[in-house]
Formats: C-alpha cells, sequence, structure tokens
C-alpha cells in the first residue's frame, strides 16, 4: 500500500528536491525542460501536491546533477524512516 502523501518522508524529499535546485541556481523551468516535461509538474513534485515514484526521482536528481545514495542518505537523516 503507498504511503499517504502526508507522509512526512514525502515532505523532506519535495523540500530537499526544491533546495537541491535552488543551491544549483536553477528555476524550476529549467529542471522542467531538461526532464521534457512541464513546469507545472516540478511545481507539484516541490510543492507535496504530487509523489515522484524511484524512476521519476532518479531522474530529477540526474536534472540536478545529484548524486541520488547521497540525496536517499540525506533524507533519510531528515525524516522520520520507520519501515512497515
Amino acid at each position: 500500500m503507498p504511503a499517504p502523501i502526508s507522509d512526512p518522508r514525502h515532505k523532506a524529499i519535495a523540500q530537499k528536491l526544491t533546495q537541491l535546485r535552488k543551491d544549483r541556481g536553477m528555476l524550476q523551468l529549467d529542471v522542467a525542460q531538461r526532464l521534457h516535461r512541464p513546469q507545472t509538474f516540478v511545481s507539484k513534485v516541490e510543492s507535496g501536491h504530487r509523489r515522484v515514484d524511484i524512476l521519476e526521482l532518479l531522474d530529477i536528481l540526474k536534472a540536478l546533477e545529484a548524486d541520488p545514495h547521497a540525496f536517499v542518505d540525506e533524507v533519510m537523516t531528515l525524516s522520520k524512516y520507520d519501515p512497515v
């Protein structure tokens, strides 16, 4: 069963993606263009209105030129990780 959108881990992922983008001096439009997606896709992900699956997350991290392993490690330290 998928975790609810209110799960704090989703919020941590959205916040971290937003921070990575800003740290790289990129606009949502820049990321969207690299993903060949509309800017609204990036906006919904960053605002927490849309969850991303693992493949989308990997694509976003590639567009942000970020290390997926480091990203996951950091998200796990920022949020409560409690596997079911």
